[in-house]
């Protein structure tokens, strides 16, 4: 599954909490710190990601009229287009291979900031970031899915978009990922 935005100050606090409890890890600033560099970088990462979208975006608004008339698929023709640029954007497309890349910046800042010290193999550090990391989305969608059914049987409609909506819909989707062991 796919980071968003709105995905990032809960793995920041689920990655700072992994970090917190793991017994080879020793913690030297604050689980609040920790987690707020940890969102900071998530969301450059993001935010590079939307940059490339945006720019094959635009490309493509450039050569529509062409691609009207081929008749082409535009989803295809935006997804050869990102695979093509992504390197220059620094984005790596595959979740593994990012999540894994994404685990290493991680563990690199919190080391060389001194915010984190231990004496395992980096790469066990830097699993337990990843894991963090794979499970929260695996378990996103099912809390995300819980969330919209628990909204749907309210029994005052809600519209999605406003604001109303988006506070019931995080107080919920918190209470999910609790429930679910995700925070």
């Amino acid at each position: 599954m796919k980071m968003k935005l709105h995905h990032t100050p809960y793995i920041a606090r689920r990655i700072s909490r992994d970090l917190v409890n793991c017994e080879f890890v020793e913690v030297r600033k604050t689980k609040e710190e920790i987690t707020r560099e940890v969102e900071r970088i998530l969301d450059i990462d993001i935010e590079k990601e939307h940059d490339l979208d945006d720019k094959v975006d635009g490309i493509l608004a450039e050569q529509e009229a062409e691609i009207e008339f081929l008749n082409a698929d535009y989803r295809q023709l935006f997804w050869m287009t990102k695979k093509r640029l992504a390197n220059e954007f620094g984005v790596i497309l595959n979740n593994d291979d990012r999540f894994s890349d994404i685990s290493h910046q991680l563990l690199d800042f919190l080391w060389e900031e001194d915010y984190i010290h231990y004496t395992v193999s980096d790469n066990k550090v830097k699993n337990i970031i990843f894991d963090s990391i794979s499970q929260f989305l695996e378990g996103f969608e099912k809390a995300d899915d819980a969330v919209y059914e628990k909204i749907k049987n309210y029994k005052r409609k809600l519209i999605q978009g406003t604001d109303e909506y988006d506070i019931v819909y995080h107080r919920l989707y918190e209470e999910e990922l609790i429930k679910r062991g995700l925070m």
